[in-house]
């Protein structure tokens, strides 16, 4: 029987526990490092699944995150950012975990067998509707189920694994291969496979706002300052590009509720509110374009 990629032995794993402490954390550290450097081959398909993420959110459509395991934990850790990064719409993401989300120190390894949940988890899919499933092995009975509830409703499918032609990956409209090395503890996919795809779900994730319009020049503009970090961050992005002092930036801030893109608008082109809330409509959100628009 073939061994599948995350369940082989690694090439440093003979006498692993015999070696002093120093060694094995450089071992450590360069299989992460490796694991990361899969992802590189993988990025025209994680641009091309980006691409359908946006279209999701464009069309008022959800996302929708399906996982087990120490995957499950990579997928809820990307969708629990959304909001705060992007101002991703609550009511847009979900997050399906074997499970359930942990509320403890426990996670249930069983949970990722029973797809019972699914079927009145995943009701009222659409066509408008994107599921990303994460599975290390390709082959979690969890998140195959997601993938195939997902894809019998007209759902667009991306899914993650770390071995190749996997069920989960044949399952997929956006199939993303990320063909991590053996774990130096045989197995164990909390590891490189799992650094693999919290990097791969950051690319995903961020791609999509890029193409949504709520990136310029490699700033967050479409984050809502509510705390007093946010909100420093939100004036030092107004005036980088509204080209403007702290205090006219702090200002139009103030003047929209903490909203850094009509913020911009109002500092630039000193134009009102709401004003600048329809260009920004105009442009769907597109702060680049609304900037090049004659107000």
């Amino acid at each position: 029987m073939t061994t599948s990629g995350t369940e082989a032995l690694h090439v440093s794993a003979k006498g692993l526990d015999e070696r002093p402490a120093a060694d094995v954390a450089a071992i450590l550290a360069e299989s992460q490092i490796a694991a990361a450097a899969s992802v590189r081959d993988a990025a025209p398909a994680i641009a091309r699944a980006a691409e359908a993420m946006a279209a999701t959110i464009r069309s008022g459509g959800v996302l929708h995150y399906a996982a087990a395991g120490s995957s499950g934990l990579m997928a809820a850790a990307d969708a629990q950012e959304l909001g705060g990064t992007f101002s991703i719409l609550p009511a847009q993401i979900r997050i399906h975990m074997a499970g359930g989300l942990p509320t403890g120190v426990e996670m249930p390894g069983g949970t990722e067998d029973d797809t019972a949940s699914l079927d009145a988890a995943l009701t009222g899919l659409s066509p408008h509707d994107t599921v990303i499933a994460v599975s290390a092995s390709g082959t979690t009975p969890f998140t195959l189920a997601a993938a195939r509830i997902a894809s019998a409703s007209g759902a667009t499918v991306v899914a993650i694994a770390n071995n190749p032609g996997t069920a989960l990956l044949d399952a997929a409209d956006h199939p993303i291969c990320i063909a991590t090395p053996p774990e130096v503890l045989s197995g164990s996919t909390r590891m490189g496979a799992g650094t693999a795809q919290k990097i791969a779900l950051n690319m995903l994730s961020t791609l999509m706002a890029v193409r949504l319009g709520h990136v310029h020049d490699g700033m967050m503009v479409n984050l809502h300052a509510d705390n007093i970090k946010l909100r420093a961050r939100a004036v030092a992005i107004v005036c980088e590009v509204a080209g403007v002092d702290a205090d006219t930036a702090a200002s139009a801030l103030e003047a929209c509720g903490g909203r850094v893109k009509p913020a911009v608008l109002i500092a630039a082109k000193g134009m009102p509110a709401s004003r600048a809330n329809e260009i920004l409509r105009e442009t769907e959100g597109n702060l680049r374009a609304a900037l090049a628009r004659n107000t």
